[in-house]
C-alpha cells in the first residue's frame, strides 16, 4: 500500500539554523534516504509557506492568497511517497524522518482506484 508521510515543522526555527546545523540536517535526510531504499517512491522539500498561493473557487471565481490556508504552529515543508505492507511499516519509516524529533509527520494512506481496462 502507497501512503504520503506529510512533514511538519516550524519553518521559523528551521529558518534559524546555522549552515552547520542545515548542513547535518541534511545528512540525517541523505541516511534516511538511504534506509528508506526502495521502499521511497518519492519526495521533495517545499519552499516556506511565504512562497505559497491558495486557490479557491467561489462561484465560478477563482480566489487567490497569498500563503498557506491556515495559520497554524508547524508547516508543511515536505513529503514522502512510500510503499509500504501495512500502517505500522509506514508509521515505523515515518518516525525515522529527522524532522519527526522537532515537528510531526502525518501518515495518510493512498486512496487506490480501480484503472479502467484498455
Amino acid at each position: 500500500m502507497r501512503y504520503l508521510l506529510l512533514i511538519y515543522t516550524n519553518e521559523t526555527e528551521d529558518m534559524r539554523a546555522t549552515p552547520a546545523e542545515q548542513e547535518a540536517g541534511m545528512r540525517e535526510y541523505e541516511i534516511f534516504n538511504q534506509e528508506g531504499g526502495k521502499r521511497i517512491l518519492g519526495g521533495e522539500a517545499l519552499m516556506p509557506t511565504t512562497d505559497a498561493t491558495t486557490v479557491r473557487v467561489r462561484d465560478g471565481q477563482m480566489l487567490l492568497t497569498d500563503g498557506p490556508f491556515a495559520e497554524t504552529k508547524e508547516q508543511l515543508g515536505g513529503y514522502y511517497l512510500v510503499q509500504c505492507t501495512n500502517l505500522d511499516e509506514a508509521t515505523a519509516l515515518a518516525a525515522k524522518i529527522p524532522g519527526a524529533r522537532h515537528g510531526a509527520v502525518e501518515v495518510r494512506p493512498i486512496m487506490e482506484f480501480a484503472q479502467p481496462n484498455g
